[in-house]
């Protein structure tokens, strides 16, 4: 699944309907729990009156339905969602200067209204349009804060769908379930099934009560912030080799890229290396990406922001919802080290990052007294942990990101996908293009040489084996033991935006 604009997603020509949740009047209802730390500094720093509020922030998911539209059956699905997802029937009322508080509107209050498009039936013009009413109509402070739209496809007895929120109500872990959970509440409504019940579709809300009170009890001396401290030792957010930068006009958006790294057969001979030495791909993806960082840019320290899921239990396992956390890696390798030294290197950095794992970003800078936020990020997700993954590729599955603005942010997703292995990047206007192609191909240099290292040192591998046992025996941190279709919650393997990410 490749995490991509929506400019880059080739909708077939059609039917275009715009889905949007409505509330009778009078439906909200002040709710006291509070909003996430994140959540209240994310809404605090929107300006209320900017004409395009989804510029730079929403997120989505793509896919094309396996079955002839019926606007009925689709409007009851969409119904049926929102009645379950507490967080998409909540939104913040700044009434208070300065101070975002929760409304909440009962399960049955809302209703879904189609807003046809006949005048545009073309795919491409269908896509800007989108991407225009995505950027207009999506706010953390106003109202729906979720929209849907379909294409149906008369010739194919079938239809696209986009589902598009403001990040503050979804993260990339729910934008990649989403395909699935609507997939089988459209099958169930048109069988004239009721609605499968499930614990784990908590509320956002009550997550939220838990990371207040987690994050209340954070102080200066306590270890995720001084992890933190130092890895904010010179007194900035780390950058992705400011070196390369050159100046760019600051309305120009930044360039995408999504390619494959590694095909099948040659990510099986990476993973099987990566057996006999006992590393996780995880850890071999953050080590060749500091390989890289070192060869192109002569930098032996690579520092970046990893974001995190923080779903601690199993009754948010299936929830709509902004469950982030982020947390500093800090991989400092020993010059010329080869990608066996980096990965032992990396997998250390990570298991102090873990100290970070509980502990509110957006309240440690607080403490710290930090207003910048991250400007370079690294996620992976091993696709394989998502239940159905493979039906996702078959629906053409893709989540999405708005286009950025960023004159200096840089993030990159790896995916373990069912075919390869695929990185996607944003990164500034101002940052040469050639550059960005230069280091990635020797990120996956570094990656394919894994094979080659191993077998080179077998003695290495046996050496690691029980530090690696211990590492794999702690790998849970501390969370609750997941079962099998939920593995995507593990911490080293979800791969979640910061907002706008």
């Amino acid at each position: 699944m490749e995490y991509t604009h929506l400019s880059e997603f080739e909708i077939r020509s059609g039917a275009l309907s715009i889905w949007t949740p409505e509330l009778a009047a009078g439906a909200w209802q002040p709710d006291d729990r509070p909003l996430t730390s994140v959540h209240a500094d994310y809404c605090a720093s929107v300006d209320p009156t900017d004409p395009l509020p989804g510029r730079g922030r929403w997120i989505g998911t793509a896919f094309e339905m396996d079955a002839p539209l019926d606007r009925r059956g689709w409007r009851e699905t969409l119904r049926r969602w929102h009645a379950r997802h507490e967080g998409l029937r909540t939104t913040v009322t700044t009434a208070s200067p300065g101070r975002a508080r929760r409304l909440v509107a009962a399960p049955t209050a809302v209703d879904i209204a189609e807003q046809p498009v006949a005048a545009i039936t073309d795919g491409a013009r269908i896509n800007e349009f989108l991407r225009g009413t995505l950027e207009e109509r999506l706010s953390p402070l106003v109202w729906p804060h979720c929209l849907a739209a379909t294409v149906e496809h008369a010739d194919t007895a079938d239809f696209t769908v986009l589902v598009a929120a403001d990040h503050s109500v979804m993260d990339a872990y729910a934008q990649a379930i989403l395909i699935l959970e609507l997939r089988t509440l459209y099958r169930e409504v048109m069988a004239g099934e009721a609605a499968r019940e499930s614990v784990t579709f908590g509320s956002a809300a009550d997550f939220a009560v838990l990371e207040r009170a987690n994050a209340a009890e954070l102080g200066p001396d306590c270890a995720a912030v001084a992890t933190w401290r130092e890895f904010l030792a010179d007194g900035a957010m780390p950058r992705f080799a400011p070196q390369a930068q050159r100046p760019a006009r600051p309305d120009l958006p930044q360039p995408s890229v999504s390619r494959r790294l590694l095909d099948l057969t040659e990510l099986e001979q990476v993973e099987a290396a990566l057996d006999q030495v006992r590393h996780r791909m995880s850890v071999a993806v953050f080590a060749a990406l500091a390989v890289a960082n070192q060869q192109r840019f002569g930098a032996d320290r690579m520092r970046t922001v990893m974001p995190i899921a923080t779903r601690p239990d199993l009754r948010w396992m299936e929830s709509m919802g902004w469950f982030v956390n982020v947390v500093p890696v800090d991989i400092a390798l020993t010059p010329g080290a080869g990608v066996v030294a980096a990965m032992d290197l990396t997998r250390a950095a990570l298991r102090r990052s873990r100290i970070a794992n509980d502990a509110s970003w957006s309240r440690v800078l607080d403490l710290l007294g930090v207003a910048e936020t991250p400007r370079f990020g690294i996620s992976f997700l091993d696709i394989r942990v998502l239940p159905g993954y493979e039906l996702v590729a078959d629906l053409r599955g893709r989540t999405l990101r708005a286009e950025s603005y960023s004159p200096d942010e840089v993030f990159l997703w790896v995916v373990r996908a069912a075919d390869g292995l695929y990185v996607s990047t944003r990164y500034p206007a101002g940052f040469p293009a050639e550059v960005m192609d230069e280091f990635l191909t020797a990120f996956g240099h570094a990656l394919s040489s894994i094979t080659a290292a191993a077998h080179a040192d077998p003695a290495g591998g046996e050496a690691r084996e029980g530090q690696s046992a211990a590492a794999h025996a702690g790998a849970s941190d501390g969370r609750c033991e997941l079962p099998e279709n939920a593995r995507a919650l593990r911490t080293d393997t979800l791969r979640v935006p910061v907002q706008a990410g």
